[in-house]
């Protein structure tokens, strides 16, 4: 049986992934999260063979999910199911762990296929997003940087929190941390990604397809 934890912040479709998956006989849906922080809790907890994760969700997206996952949970493979298409978003969630990646107006035929294919130790990647890794691969020069730099797993909360509009007692509150050790994890941000301020990090943020 392929256990499988689906993470999407859209009920409707969510509910709708879980009802075709059940239906077939060797997938059994184990849970459901509606946000990234409940997707890495639930996984972490439940330990699910396939995780179908979006990439636009509350709380913690879907990138900086992935990066969780694979950091504390590698044994499991994380399909990418997401509306997002630009090459920048394919090359990001591989690096980040993503074994598979599929856009939303996929046959669900395929999706099955695809959580099998990751279920058996495959890779799974739809025509196009093959095609992006496959010029990745062909063009070594071009180069992909992490956008996340060399930003710790903390630092990249306090990043979503700032890009959010939060304030430092706002982040501190929400991290259950300290407003002084709130105050060294957005300067850190700050410096190591360049900028100077909230603003100027919210354009970094768009410029490299972090608001989402």
């Amino acid at each position: 049986m392929i256990n499988v934890l689906i993470a999407d912040d859209h009920t409707i479709l969510r509910q709708g992934l879980v009802s075709l998956l059940s239906r077939d006989e060797e997938i059994n849906v184990v849970a459901e999260a509606a946000d990234g922080v409940q997707a890495v809790n639930q996984a972490l907890a439940l330990k699910p063979t396939v995780i179908v994760i979006d990439i636009s969700m509350p709380e913690m997206n879907g990138m900086e999910a992935v990066k969780r996952l694979h950091e504390h949970l590698p044994e499991a493979k994380v399909l990418v199911l997401t509306m997002h298409e630009e090459q920048e978003y394919v090359i990001h969630m591989v690096k980040a762990g993503a074994s598979g990646y599929l856009l939303k107006d996929s046959a669900s035929d395929e999706l099955i296929d695809a959580v099998k294919a990751l279920a058996s130790g495959k890779t799974y990647f739809s025509q196009y997003a093959a095609s992006v890794l496959a010029s990745q691969y062909s063009q070594p020069t071009q180069t992909w940087q992490d956008p996340y730099k060399n930003l710790t797993s903390r630092e990249r909360e306090v990043f979503h929190l700032i890009i959010e509009g939060k304030t430092t007692k706002d982040i501190a509150r929400a991290l259950d941390i300290s407003v002084k050790t709130a105050e060294n994890h957005r300067g850190k941000v700050l410096e190591k990604l360049a900028v100077a301020n909230a603003a100027e990090l919210v354009r970094y943020a768009a410029k490299n397809h972090l608001l989402i």
